[in-house]
Formats: C-alpha cells, structure tokens, sequence
C-alpha cells in the first residue's frame, strides 16, 4: 500500500470514527443525564470509538512515523485541516501531534486555536487581512493564503462592536455565529474610554504564571453558576493602547502607543522570550478565582500589575513608526511593501521602542506589526514575535473605533 493511499484510507477511517462518536454520545446522552456519570461515559465513548479503527491501535513508533509525514507534507491550509483532524482522532493521536506541531515561533505556522494565543514567528512575518461588515459591526480575521488579496483565506478569529454608555467593546471568538462573552468560544475583548483615545486588551485566559483578573460583570455575580454554566475563564489585562490627543486640531497622522503588559522588553532580544500559552483552559466558574462578597471602593482591580514585572516597568512598549511628508504627493507615506494600497489615517505599523533611552538597534527598527488599508473594507495586517494574532488582531480593531480628540 503506498503511503497516499494509507492516508486517504486514515481519513475515511477518522470519517467512520467521527459518526460512530457521534451516535455513540447520542444514545450515551441519556444514560449520563440519569446516572450524573459524565466523565465515565465519556471515557467509554472513547474506547469505543477507538475500538472501532485499526488506526488507533497502531504501534507508538509507526502512529508517530505516520503523523511525523502528515504534519510535513501538509504546510498550508486547506490541506493543513488534515492536521487538525488527525489531532481529533483520540487521546494517544492527540499527545504525538502536540509533540509534532511546533508553536509559531518555530514553524511559522497557525495550526491550533490555541497558535492565536502564542506569539509569531522571529524571522518572518504571518501575513493576514481582515473584512469588515458595516451593517453587522463586525469584523473578520483571515489567514493569507496566497499573495493575492482578493482570495478567500482562513478563518482564524471573529470581532463584533458593542457600543455602550461609557465604552465601546469589541468582543473577540473563535467562531463567527457565536460573539458572546457567555461563549465557550469567546478569548478575548477590547475596551476603550468614551473618547476613543484609551483602550485595554483583555484576555480570557491568564497569558503567564501569576496573572491577575480583572473586574467584570460576569465575575461580580454571585451564585452565576446557576444562571449560566458557561462563564469565561476572566478577563486578563494583557496591553493598553494610548492615542495621543490632539488639542490643536491640526490634520496628520495619527500617534499611538501599546504598552505589552504581558511581554517583557526583552522579548525583543536575540535570547528573549515572550509568555506562549500552551492550551485553553476549560471556561467554567471553578478557574475563576475566589470573589469576596463586598468590595472596597477604593480597590481597583483594574489597576493592579498584570504583566510579568510589577507595574508596566519592563514592559514591551511599541509606537507608530513616524511617516514622512512627500513633497510631490503631498501626503504622508511609510513603506508598507505592496500591501497597502490606499491611503488612510487608520493605516499604521508598529516598532519597539528601546528603554531608558538606549540606542535605537536593529531589533528595534523591525515592523512588529503593520496595518493598512486596501479596499472600502478590506484592510492587511502582517505581525511577528513577540506578538500574538490574537493581540496584534485587538490593536488592529483599536484603528477602527471613532477617536473625537485625536483627529
């Protein structure tokens, strides 16, 4: 048999497996409801499913051999789902492809949900672009899957704008017909004040050891568990993005400055490291932390340190890169490779900034992430390490909110 055709008959199999699992949690269903032993019946749907596919039952080296190909022969997506799928099969397949797939910092590559949440590859660039729907007031985030910008790409992440009193909160999902904090899908949010000039990104997961949650509405309630079982894990502040004002009115660029709460300015070295989540935590009330019945006043929780220094000390910071003023054109310009077209004042691209007034290296002078516009609602974004595209996707829906004060 030649390995094309064990793979094509590994995907009818892991087909078969898929419905099998299916009709086996069907009629398993209402056994656990009456006997309240989901966790035995979903061990036994395993073995079962496991039972049914000479695939599972391979020995440790050649299942490892097998996958070892499938991981390399499929480097892009579509084909690329094969690798997700075969990630699906069972426990044991599950473990060898977390030990195969390597994370975007290595590989370059967004496999797995969670590769959202890790951050980007160190020498080269994840070039991606996003649509936006101005009845729905939402946005998607897509994969390139070619140089082209007009092609249909990935689906990797989903944003809808919630406009409040106060604020203004763009919800962030995994999934396009489910944008509710309330979501086993929903990762993230970001918030801004009221004149659009301040915003906070906020993780649903903790990004490092130690991570502080932050207050919400969810979290406030008591006794939630009863209301709704799917709660998100928290709201982590991961990074603040500031819009200067301006007060004179006069027309130019915008300027804007994220503070990385969650990565080092070390990170940016040759030998630094930026915090990579390695799997999502279930969202339920029991990863929440323990909430006192009152509160004081004068706690804010929103102040409290949440990057991996106390305060925002060491700290990633990232600032727009300055565009220049052309004397023929008679319009700002910064040089975004061919991948913005049109000009726009949300167009920008992102640089650290050295600390305590070092000099500016040549880590410091690589685009960290780059945003611009091509269409009516058609817009690229490129990021790399030490940012995520979950994080890079945030900043990039900072751009679109209105900002009175700033233009």
């Amino acid at each position: 048999m030649s390995f094309k055709s064990m793979i094509q008959d590994m995907k009818g199999e892991i087909g078969n497996i898929s419905r099998k699992g299916f009709e086996v949690k069907l009629s398993y269903g209402l056994k656990s409801k009456s006997h309240n032993n989901n966790r035995l019946v979903q061990e036994d749907v395993e073995v079962l499913m496991m039972k049914q596919s000479c695939w599972a039952n391979l020995p440790p080296e050649l299942l490892r051999e097998v996958l070892v190909r499938i991981e390399a022969s499929e480097s892009m997506w579509p084909p690329r789902k094969c690798v997700a799928a075969c990630a699906g099969v069972c426990r044991s397949w599950r473990e060898i492809m977390k030990e195969i797939v390597k994370v975007p910092e290595l590989s370059g590559k967004l496999t797995f949900p969670i590769s959202l949440k890790q951050p980007g590859p160190r020498d080269s660039i994840i070039q991606c672009f996003i649509k936006r729907n101005r009845a729905a007031q939402t946005y998607h985030l897509y994969l390139g899957l070619t140089q082209a910008l007009t092609d249909n790409g990935k689906l990797l992440l989903a944003a809808r704008k919630c406009r409040r009193t106060t604020c203004t909160d763009y919800i962030i999902s995994l999934d396009t017909d489910d944008m509710s904090k309330g979501s086993m899908t929903y990762i993230g949010k970001l918030r801004s004040n009221f004149l659009g000039t301040k915003f906070v990104i906020y993780d649903s997961q903790p990004p490092h050891a130690g991570a502080t949650v932050a207050k919400s509405r969810s979290n406030r309630l008591v006794g939630l568990k009863q209301v709704s079982p799917r709660v998100p894990a928290g709201n982590y502040p991961v990074a603040q993005i500031t819009y200067e004002l301006n007060v004179l009115g006069s027309r130019g660029p915008r300027r804007m400055q994220c503070t990385m709460n969650a990565i080092p300015a070390s990170a940016i070295e040759a030998e630094g490291m930026a915090p990579t989540q390695t799997e999502f935590l279930p969202n339920n009330l029991d990863s929440l932390p323990s909430i006192p019945f009152f509160r004081s006043k004068s706690t804010r929780v929103e102040n409290l340190p949440s990057g991996p220094v106390a305060g925002h000390k060491g700290a990633l910071v990232l600032k727009n890169k300055s565009p220049r003023w052309h004397e023929q054109l008679q319009c700002w310009c910064l040089n975004f490779r061919g991948r913005v077209t049109v000009a726009s004042v949300k167009n920008f691209q992102l640089v650290a900034t050295p600390e305590n007034g070092a000099q500016i290296g040549q880590e410091h002078e690589k685009v960290i992430l780059q945003f611009g516009k091509i269409g009516k609602d058609l817009f690229t974004m490129d990021f790399q390490y030490p940012i995520s595209a979950f994080q890079a996707f945030a900043i990039c829906l900072s751009s679109f909110d209105t900002k009175i004060a700033c233009e």
